[in-house]
């Protein structure tokens, strides 16, 4: 293999490399990081975050940009808490009140992509203005219902489904399926590790179907010409229109279950001001990804390696003391790292 091939092989899988080489200094400045504790702790934290860029990632392979996400998220989270809530409070059942939440979560997710997908297909209001358009709508929203302060008061159910893992392992005594083992003395619970959260299980099965559909069906192809070039796919007789309402809504529908899912992991409807940097967080890891502002170019397991990257950091970063603010030195210099990596290898495709 000569030179020039090594060197394009390491810049098409840049990512894997530097998200292998971030584990190792983090394992020597952050203490515990390499342990079964911290990788269920990124999983699970990172399970919204997932969600979110996976949404934000079929608008950027048409070329657009979907800057609501992060409201969209807090609006849902903040709604279908006040679901479980309400319904908690008039005395039905915490799996029925949990059950309704999630349906009207998932069901309101609809509107805002619809109207994002209509705004940019049939208007041609550009991308830019009609999702900084509904970000204002959603974040407005979620401040009425919320009056500002989180949803709290949810059954306990909603912690358990959230925060559950499939196993239990009390190193070197027990070992459990699906339910915390009983009568643990307080030492006991601290060593207590889950594995494999429920949150991250559901997180991967909907990345794993929508990859499918991104990859394996003509759906999926169509989004990529619409990215390559719209009027090429227009004249080959795609519906453009239809499809960009389609991804819209697609991507309205991520953030949903995105909120969705951090309402069930913090057993609080959260919605705060900051969320704007929720959806900066997903375009990030969308590019870093190998995605391509552009359009044309990007896929789900891309994005899921750009959100570990930026997961591990920040983790890594905490564990190992560095003050909160370096981290977005960090994520800006890795952002335009990938940009430019982007111009320099822009066939990176993670397979």
């Amino acid at each position: 293999m000569s030179r020039t091939q090594v060197i394009a092989r390491v810049g098409r899988n840049w990512v894997i490399l530097f998200l292998f080489l971030l584990c190792v200094i983090f394992s020597f400045t952050g203490r515990g990081f390499l342990s079964l504790k911290t990788l269920n702790n990124i999983l699970l934290t990172s399970s919204p975050a997932l969600l979110l860029a996976a949404g934000e990632t079929f608008v950027i392979i048409t070329g657009g940009i979907d800057l609501s996400v992060g409201f969209v998220r807090g609006l849902i989270s903040v709604i279908s808490a006040i679901v479980i809530r309400d319904l908690y409070a008039l005395g039905y059942s915490p799996y029925f009140a949990i059950f309704c939440g999630i349906v009207v979560g998932v069901l309101l997710g609809f509107l805002p992509g619809l109207v994002n997908g209509i705004l940019v297909a049939r208007f041609r209001v550009p991308p830019f203005i009609a999702t900084l358009g509904m970000y204002g709508i959603a974040n407005g929203l979620a401040l009425r219902y919320s009056k500002g302060f989180p949803i709290t008061f949810l059954p306990d159910e909603v912690g358990e489904i959230g925060n559950g893992f499939f196993f239990y392992l009390l190193p070197g005594r027990l070992f459990t399926v699906f339910e915390k083992p009983l009568g643990l003395t307080e030492a006991e619970a601290r060593n207590l590790v889950g594995i494999v959260p429920y949150a991250t299980v559901i997180a991967f099965a909907l990345l794993f179907v929508f990859g499918f559909v991104l990859s394996k069906t003509q759906f999926g192809q169509h989004i990529y010409a619409i990215g390559g070039n719209i009027d090429a796919a227009r004249r080959a007789g795609i519906p453009v229109e239809k499809h960009l309402i389609r991804v819209y809504v697609i991507s309205s529908l991520f953030a949903a279950f995105s909120g969705v899912l951090s309402t069930l992991i913090f057993s609080i409807g959260t919605h705060t001001q900051f969320a704007a940097s929720l959806e900066l967080f997903a375009i990030a890891a969308v590019v870093i990804g190998g995605a391509s502002l552009m359009g044309g170019k990007g896929n789900i397991l891309g994005t899921a390696l750009g959100v570990f990257v930026l997961s591990v950091l920040e983790v890594g970063f905490l564990m190992s003391g560095i003050l909160p603010f370096y981290r977005y030195i960090a994520v800006g210099a890795i952002l335009v790292f990938a940009v430019v990596i982007d111009q320099l290898f822009p066939e990176i495709v993670y397979d």
